[in-house]
């Protein structure tokens, strides 16, 4: 069962995810330039949301200083392996196959041990993996002669049941690939459905203390921006999520709370500057049996405003008859859909979405038919 989401937003002029230049980055669809705000960012813009959506203790944390975190972990269970915590905590990591080495960073993580690459980890495997290290003190093990049964503990302690971001988003440990986990969740990469024009803001900075002979400014520069209507998309794998979870109920709230941090997040990016935080316009969600169904097809042509209805009308008219073409065209209608949009419709252009609804009501009934669906109230 596949849960998919789609929403249509109108962002100001923004820098939100900039590319190596500093430019907002851009991509090239139906021949035409549109703006492009990675996967990347916006999942993280919904991790820095999930906190205020779920328990923190079923949540992971990314950071390549994972072996302070260990430590600390470990000292927090046994106050009496403060002097040990470290060399333990490598040690656990070192059997896992993460190598550690120190940290080239500068301020107060410098010579710090720290991983290769980002580690994403829950931190009930940060309780488990102290529990290793704890009962490798105590029996007295060489933490430099780990055998075999030794590394099966760190193994088994990796292997349980996942942190809820973890399992939705995935995790890869280029030197350890058996503790891999796929994601259960996919966010495209958002793109605007009308062509976009790059502008820059050439701005000076005055200096408050100059005397009243300087009329030079205190600085110049220039900053990329430009305007659009975005073109937002994911899905999660409910089943999969299910599996990586352990607990159907779990999963149900850890969808809702994906569906929710998916439509009220916002990359942070040159957000100061510009105070482009906008939430979607229009938002539809649509529960699938046999695949989710990316609908950006829908904007292939890029939509422009007509005398009497925005791009941000238009988009969603566009995307509400693109989603009944393709479920008529293939015979895959959604087992369920609702809506929650700011439009107007004087007509039916916009009933394809679902059932309209206001978004505190649309993720309720949502977690409502998937807690169904889910205990066996519907034929899956």
């Amino acid at each position: 069962m596949f849960v998919d989401m789609y929403a249509i937003q109108n962002v100001p002029p923004s820098n939100i995810n900039r590319d190596d230049t500093g430019s907002p980055k851009t991509a090239i669809y139906g021949g035409a330039l549109r703006a492009r705000v990675s996967s990347q960012a916006w999942k993280r813009a919904m991790r820095e949301m999930f906190p205020t959506l779920l328990p923190a203790g079923s949540l992971g944390v990314r950071t390549k200083l994972v072996v302070q975190l260990l430590a600390d972990k470990i000292t927090e269970l046994r106050s009496d392996l403060v002097d040990q915590a470290e060399g333990l905590a490598e040690a656990v990591l070192n059997a896992a196959g993460v190598k550690v080495k120190k940290s080239k960073r500068k301020g107060s993580d410098s010579e710090a041990p720290e991983t290769g690459y980002l580690i994403f980890i829950a931190r009930s495997e940060l309780e488990a993996l102290a529990e290793v290290a704890i009962g490798w003190a105590d029996a007295g093990v060489d933490v430099k002669k780990v055998d075999r049964a030794r590394k099966s503990e760190v193994s088994s302690a990796f292997k349980g049941h996942q942190a809820i971001d973890v399992a939705l988003f995935g995790r890869m440990l280029a030197d350890a690939p058996d503790f891999n986990t796929d994601a259960s969740a996919q966010v495209a990469h958002a793109i605007s459905v009308d062509r976009i024009t790059r502008e820059y803001d050439y701005f000076t900075a005055v200096d408050d203390c100059a005397a009243d002979d300087n009329a030079g400014a205190g600085m110049i520069g220039t900053v990329d921006f430009n305007s659009s209507t975005l073109y937002r998309y994911a899905t999660v794998n409910l089943d999969a999520l299910i599996a990586q979870l352990g607990d159907a109920e779990v999963a149900v709230g850890a969808c809702k709370a994906f569906v929710d941090a998916f439509v009220r997040s916002m990359p942070t990016g040159k957000q100061n500057t510009f105070a482009n935080r906008t939430l979607p316009s229009t938002v539809c969600v649509a529960v699938r049996d046999e695949q989710p169904v990316n609908l950006v097809a829908a904007f292939e042509n890029p939509i422009r405003a007509s005398e009497n209805a925005s791009i941000s009308h238009n988009a969603a008219v566009a995307l509400a008859r693109e989603l009944e073409a393709v479920e008529g065209a293939y015979a895959q209608p959604a087992r369920a859909k609702w809506c929650t949009t700011l439009e107007y419709a004087e007509d039916d252009a916009l009933d394809a979405l679902g059932t309209r609804e206001d978004f505190a009501s649309l993720l309720e009934d949502v977690a409502a038919y998937l807690g169904d669906a889910v205990a066996g109230g519907e034929d899956r």
